[in-house]
C-alpha cells in the first residue's frame, strides 16, 4: 500500500486494537452477541456462558474472523512490501473461501458470513493487486482495478456509515453505555480501515 507514513501508522494502530479487543473477547464475552452485522445474531443481554451451543461457536467465529482481519490489516499497512503480497493473498484468501462455503452452506449468520468473506476477498484482491503491479507502482500510481476499488469504497463507506449510526443511538432513541457499544466501536474502526486501505490503493 502506498500513502502517507503517518495514515499509514493510524491505520495499524486503529485496526491493531480493534483486533486485538476482539481476540481478548474469545475468552470472553464475544462481539458478535451484539446484533451487527447479521440479522440472527445472539442478543447482548444473553450472557457468552448462557448461549447455546450453536450461538457460542458463532459468536467465537466472529470474534476470531474480525481478530483476523484487524490484526491483518495492521500488519499489512506497516510491513508494506516487506512481507510478499501473495503471503497475504494466502492468509486471507483460505479464510475468504471458507466464509463463502459457509453462507452457501447453512443459513445461519448467511450475512454475517457474507460481510466478512467481503472483507477477506478484498484483502486477497488488494494483496494480489500489490503482487502483479510492478515494483514502482506501489509508490507512484494506483494498483489493481479501479471499478472493483471503486465498488469496494463504496461497501465499506456505507458500511462505516451505517455501524456509525448504529453506534450513536439506538430505535429508541438511546446511547450504548460503558462498553456496551465497543463491538460496534470494533467493526465501525474496521469498516474504515478497509475504506482507507482501498483509498490509498
Amino acid at each position: 500500500m502506498h500513502g502517507p507514513v503517518l495514515v499509514s501508522w493510524l491505520l495499524a494502530v486503529l485496526t491493531a486494537a480493534s483486533g486485538a479487543y476482539c481476540l481478548t473477547r474469545l475468552r470472553h464475552a464475544p462481539c458478535s452477541t451484539d446484533p451487527s452485522p447479521g440479522p440472527s445474531a445472539v442478543p447482548s443481554a444473553v450472557p457468552s456462558s448462557v448461549q447455546p451451543a450453536p450461538h457460542r461457536l458463532l459468536a467465537h467465529e466472529s470474534d476470531a474472523a474480525e481478530a483476523l482481519m484487524g490484526l491483518g490489516m495492521a500488519a499489512m499497512a506497516v510491513t508494506g512490501a516487506v512481507v510478499p503480497a501473495m503471503v497475504w493473498a494466502w492468509v486471507f484468501g483460505v479464510p475468504a473461501v471458507c466464509f463463502l462455503f459457509g453462507a452457501v452452506r447453512g443459513p445461519a449468520r448467511r450475512t454475517h458470513r457474507l460481510h466478512h468473506a467481503i472483507g477477506t476477498l478484498a484483502m486477497t484482491y488488494m494483496a494480489l493487486a500489490m503482487a502483479a503491479a510492478p515494483a514502482h507502482a506501489h509508490h507512484a500510481a494506483s494498483v489493481g482495478a479501479p471499478l472493483l476499488t471503486g465498488a469496494l469504497l463504496l461497501y465499506f463507506g456505507g458500511y462505516s456509515l451505517w455501524t456509525g449510526t448504529r453506534l450513536l443511538g439506538t430505535p429508541g432513541g438511546g446511547r450504548p453505555v460503558g462498553t456496551a457499544g465497543l463491538p460496534q466501536a470494533c467493526r465501525l474502526s474496521m469498516g474504515i480501515g478497509m475504506f482507507a486501505m482501498l483509498l490509498t490503493m
